[in-house]
């Protein structure tokens, strides 16, 4: 009997050994779920879901992992275009300016180095649109690509040639509505030339009332000045002027509220077959080659060198007006714009090309508007504030060449479809515009008639 027990016992005893051992290894096991290699191991997967990559910082080897994520943005920013060769001429301005001081070069200089810079805005603004819808990647292209404008803008009214801020941002608007709209036409044709690309018309006309509306606020400034009707002289104009601009600044705030709020996708078209093709075309999509937070650092970087460069460039065009006898109106309602809209023109043909028309048309008339009914408000005001008479009076000459333009591209707009001849005819009005500053004298101040 007593033997029994004792087998019983050992049996026992062999059991419970065996259940603490089978619980030590769940416990092992749980454990082995929570150790800092199975949490690191986690972390990263859940990263790479995300965002596509995994940082550097989740690996024992995070240090190497940052030098090669760096080295890589660096060589698909940098070195990935063949344009970027003329970011060497960025140096080269600040170096010619310490020696020789010759206003020509220097302008010519700074002018070819903004263009690469300009263009790597619109790929890094590119980059940040692929991790937002179209409506937000749409207004991030036209707030960034005018980026180049605004801050020449702001320098050259900093040093106050208030005319040059009025004729570069007149040529800004006039640059994207002809040359940028009509290259992005011409080229989706050609490439589609059996096809009519069709965008969504709605919201061009909703573009165009907000071009017409800048038009009145340029206009009545200008009417009231030559008509001499002005109730004191001098001043009127200059409130009406500062008036009209927290008016339109109120006006564009809310137009992004609508285009952000109010609607939910103002680039998907109506129909339904296109919004299958749409779908279809989704999958097909490019998949961004820098993270989201890599492209705003970029969009820093390049913001901030464009802003040294273009101090240079604002302190030479008069200088450069008579060293190559050019009028001043030319270079910056020519010359200026070209540069600064180097990115939406690369864009804008870039997603006409890919049959994005509305995306185009997004970011060329998007940006008219932007800096019709805010770039040029909020100079107003800036100049305000800092104590310069800037107004909406850009002269009867200019005031004409707008309100035309902005009827002729209206009427290309209004049935909703494009074509290359559509977009030859508007490259053309641009030769045209381009001509008529090219012998268009800018007057003298009152004072000095």
């Amino acid at each position: 009997m007593d033997q029994k027990l004792q087998v019983a016992g050992t049996q026992s005893q062999l059991e419970m050994g065996s259940l603490a051992a089978n619980e030590s290894s769940h416990e092992f096991e749980d454990e082995s779920l929570f150790s800092p290699e199975s949490v690191i191991q986690k972390m990263q997967l859940g990263h790479i879901s995300e965002y596509g990559s995994a940082p550097g910082g989740f690996q024992p080897g995070g240090g190497k992992m940052w030098k090669n994520v760096v080295y890589k943005s660096i060589k698909t920013v940098v070195f990935s275009n063949k344009l970027n060769v003329l970011i060497a001429f960025g140096p080269l301005t600040i170096l010619v300016h310490i020696l020789t001081g010759h206003n020509g070069l220097v302008f010519l200089l700074s002018l070819l180095g903004i263009i690469p810079l300009a263009e790597r805005l619109g790929y890094a603004t590119e980059q940040l649109a692929m991790y937002t819808g179209p409506t937000v990647g749409g207004l991030l292209n036209a707030t960034f690509g005018n980026a180049t404008e605004l801050i020449i803008a702001i320098y050259a009214l900093r040093n106050g040639m208030i005319r040059v801020v009025q004729l570069s941002l007149l040529g800004s608007i006039l640059s994207n509505m002809l040359l940028v709209l009509g290259c992005a036409f011409f080229c989706g044709g050609l490439v589609f030339y059996r096809k009519e690309q069709v965008f969504n018309k709605a919201s061009a006309i909703v573009n165009s009332g907000l071009l017409l509306m800048a038009v009145m606020g340029l206009l009545f400034p200008a009417v009231l000045h030559f008509t001499h009707t002005e109730v004191h002289y001098g001043k009127s104009e200059l409130a009406l002027s500062r008036f009209s601009s927290c008016i339109m600044l109120g006006v564009y705030a809310a137009y992004l509220f609508f285009q952000l709020k109010s609607r939910k996708d103002p680039y998907i078209p109506l129909s339904e077959d296109e919004s299958q093709n749409r779908e279809n075309e989704g999958d097909n999509d490019e998949t961004p080659e820098i993270g989201k937070w890599e492209s705003v650092i970029w969009l820093l970087i390049m913001t901030a060198w464009i802003s040294v460069l273009s101090e240079y460039l604002v302190d030479a065009i008069e200088g450069t007006s008579h060293a190559w006898n050019i009028p001043i109106a030319f270079i910056g309602v020519i010359l200026l714009p070209i540069v600064g809209n180097a990115a939406e023109h690369a864009g804008a043909i870039m997603f006409a090309m890919k049959d994005k028309l509305d995306i185009s048309l997004g970011v060329a008339i998007g940006s008219s508007t932007q800096i019709s009914m805010f770039g040029i408000p909020f100079c107003v005001v800036v100049g305000w504030i800092m104590g310069k008479p800037m107004d909406l009076n850009f002269q009867l000459f200019e005031t004409a060449t707008l309100f035309i333009t902005v009827i002729v591209v209206a009427f290309f707009l209004q049935e909703g479809s494009s074509n290359y001849f559509k977009g030859l005819m508007l490259i053309l009005c641009y030769v045209i515009v381009a001509a008529s500053f090219f012998v268009h004298e800018d007057p003298p101040p009152e004072g000095q008639l």
